[in-house]
């Protein structure tokens, strides 16, 4: 894995000070206005490379400065990766460790490793750096960015998300926040050596999963939802057609018969919006075994329970709540969001009968993504929704580094869909639901 050692960060420390940024700016001008694009764009790396020290070399000259073979090499890459990268953020995107990149401005880069938020040490020109390298990233999607629409969702070419909002609306100059993605995708077994979830669990949520049991992925902002729901998609049976419905695609699906369809915005002129909820209602047309919805957030909910309610089983989302009880109060709200006329029993009745399990993920302090419950969706009582926490996690403290202490327990219950998963063919092993200690029933309501 490539990362940023204390030697590169040093070199950084250099290579992005405000008279170094104005000498890269300067040789990336004269390097566009002197040579041809065309013929630019097909210079092979070490022409262009050649190319770009050449350029540089007359700059410096000019400056009357002089710099040790090692600055030049970085300095000639830095260009390079204005022009066919993602300028100063190349570095950052090539360093496998780094899960988040937040440009809060020029001069202030925030990275997130291993849970813990880090200064970078790379720096901008100025505003108008930033929007370049924006421009480069959503122009290959056919995506706008200006004053009339200054927020955008996109996606870079490895499937990492990327998030840009710019004045008006960000006071302070252009903010950029990209999501990275591992290049090999996560399994069930790296989520268990994380801790995120023990292999007892991980056994129990593939045979859910296969057993075409509707699944939830719920959480806060930056817990891990998309990791988990890819997990577990991966347990889906080779062979089944699988529609994934998301606003920028990033779900990294392994099978062959995957369709993926992406939302679009409104063009210049405010028409052709095509909405995730219009997405879900043609993929009901297109004879989808499962349909994955990378996460809902509105209206489209109310499409996503009537289809897992008329033979669409096995379906899989995520939403944004803070719990398992929170989730399924939002999945209410947003079926409201739909405009419907519908009373709050019957939307809760769609709700119980829809959905199955809901898999809770947290962020803990300690910065790692832990699934902090299972829990079973069981029926409805009177106007109430019946819930069973199937696995918990219990905190035993802290340790000497200041990491959490933490054991995925089981409730020693039995849930009520084993009938649906033998249906399907899958069979709970007795003690899968074993627990060392005498088990506690935790039985809540919804709305209780």
């Amino acid at each position: 894995m490539a990362q940023l050692t204390d030697q590169s960060i040093a070199a950084a420390a250099v290579l992005y000070t405000p008279e170094m940024l104005e000498i890269q700016g300067e040789v990336h001008h004269r390097l566009l206005r002197e040579t041809d694009f065309t013929t630019l764009e097909n210079y092979t790396q070490e022409q262009l490379a050649e190319q770009v020290r050449r350029f540089a070399n007359v700059v410096l000259t000019n400056h009357e400065m002089t710099l040790p073979v090692r600055t030049l090499d970085q300095l000639t890459q830095a260009v390079i990766s204005e022009i066919r990268g993602f300028g100063p953020l190349e570095v950052l995107l090539a360093d496998d460790s780094i899960s988040e990149i937040m440009v809060n401005g020029p001069g202030h880069v925030v990275i997130e490793r291993s849970g813990k938020l880090l200064e970078a040490p790379i720096r901008f020109a100025d505003g108008e750096h930033i929007m370049r390298i924006i421009e480069k990233i959503i122009a290959p999607l056919g995506r706008r960015l200006d004053e009339a629409v200054p927020m955008v969702d996109a996606r870079l070419p490895d499937g990492s998300r990327v998030n840009a909002i710019i004045p008006p609306l960000a006071v302070k100059g252009p903010y950029l926040t990209i999501r990275k993605f591992s290049a090999d995708p996560l399994m069930g077994s790296d989520l268990v050596r994380f801790g995120s979830m023990s292999a007892q669990m991980c056994d129990f949520l593939e045979l859910c999963v296969r057993g075409k049991l509707n699944v939830i992925v719920s959480g806060g902002t930056g817990s891990g939802k998309t990791t988990t729901l890819n997990v577990l998609s991966s347990f889906i049976p080779v062979g089944e057609r699988i529609v994934t419905i998301e606003d920028a695609a990033e779900l990294q699906l392994q099978q062959e018969h995957v369709l993926t369809l992406e939302s679009r915005p409104p063009n210049l002129e405010g028409t052709g919006e095509i909405s995730i909820r219009d997405l879900v209602r043609n993929a009901l047309r297109m004879r989808p075994d499962r349909i994955i919805v990378g996460e809902v957030r509105g209206g489209e909910a109310l499409d996503m329970l009537q289809a897992m309610n008329t033979g669409h089983e096995g379906s899989l989302s995520t939403a944004h709540t803070n719990g398992p009880r929170d989730c399924l109060s939002r999945l209410e709200t947003m079926v409201l969001m739909a405009g419907t006329e519908l009373p709050s029993h019957a939307i809760r009745q769609q709700i119980s009968s829809a959905i199955d399990l809901i898999v809770h993920q947290d962020r803990m302090r300690d910065g790692s993504r832990k699934i902090t419950y299972v829990t079973e969706v069981q029926r409805m009582e009177g106007d109430e929704i019946i819930t069973q926490d199937l696995f918990t996690l219990k905190h035993h403290g802290v340790d000497d580094d200041g990491r959490l202490i933490v054991e995925h327990r089981p409730m020693g219950i039995q849930p009520l869909f084993v009938d649906k998963l033998a249906a399907e063919g899958v069979q709970l092993p007795p003690n899968m639901f074993l627990a060392d200690a005498e088990p506690t029933q935790q039985r809540r309501s919804f709305f209780g």
